[in-house]
C-alpha cells in the first residue's frame, strides 16, 4: 500500500468548489467560544460541502489566526455569516422551510443512528457552547433534536468532533 499524495487527490479548486452543488446541510454555531473549534468546523463543512455556516453570539469570525490554524483556508471556501442572536437565524431559516435540528442531549431526542433525513429537505444543525451546549431557548425553538449516543464516562464530545460525527452520518445517509 502506498499513501496517496495530496497532489493526487484531485480536490476541487476554490472556484470549482464555490460553483459546485452543496449538500442540503447548514451549520449554526450557538455561542461556540473556542476559535480552534470554529476553524475545525469550517474544515469539516468544506469536506462535506455544507451550504452555509452561521456564527452566532460570542462565536468568533474569520479572519483570525486561531481560526485559520485549524480551518486551513476553508473560511474562503465555505460561505458564512455572523448573526448576533441564534434565535433570529433559526426563525428565518424555518420561514424558508429549513428543518432546524439541535445537536444536544435532551428529552425526546432522536438517536443519531435512528435519524432518517427526508428527501429534498434542507437541515440546519445547531451546535452549542463547549460547556453549556445549545441554549434552552434555541432548543425549544428547534424542529427536532438529534443526540449522539455515548457509552463512556464523559458527558459530551467536543463540539468539533460532534459536528464531524453528525455531518458524516447525515451526508452519508443523504448521498446513499
Amino acid at each position: 500500500m502506498r499513501k496517496i499524495k495530496n497532489s493526487d487527490l484531485n480536490r476541487l479548486s476554490l472556484d470549482s468548489f464555490k460553483a459546485a452543488e452543496k449538500s442540503p446541510l447548514i451549520i449554526i454555531l450557538d455561542n461556540v467560544r473556542s476559535l480552534n473549534n470554529v476553524g475545525s468546523v469550517f474544515r469539516i463543512a468544506d469536506a462535506f460541502r455544507v451550504k452555509h455556516i452561521y456564527l452566532c453570539g460570542i462565536t468568533a469570525t474569520p479572519p483570525h489566526k486561531d481560526i485559520q490554524k485549524t480551518a486551513l483556508g476553508s473560511t474562503d471556501s465555505v460561505n458564512w455569516t455572523y448573526v448576533e442572536k441564534t434565535q433570529s437565524i433559526v426563525k428565518k431559516l424555518q420561514a424558508e422551510k429549513v428543518k432546524v435540528i439541535a445537536i444536544e442531549q435532551a428529552e425526546n431526542s432522536t438517536k443519531l443512528q435512528s435519524f432518517v433525513p427526508q428527501k429534498k429537505t434542507t437541515y440546519a444543525l445547531v451546535f452549542g457552547h463547549e460547556v453549556k451546549g445549545v441554549s434552552q431557548d434555541v432548543v425549544s425553538r428547534c424542529d427536532g433534536i438529534i443526540e449522539i449516543p455515548q457509552y463512556g464516562t464523559k458527558h459530551s464530545l467536543n463540539v468539533a468532533v460532534s459536528s464531524g460525527v453528525v455531518l458524516w452520518d447525515l451526508f452519508s445517509k443523504i448521498n446513499h
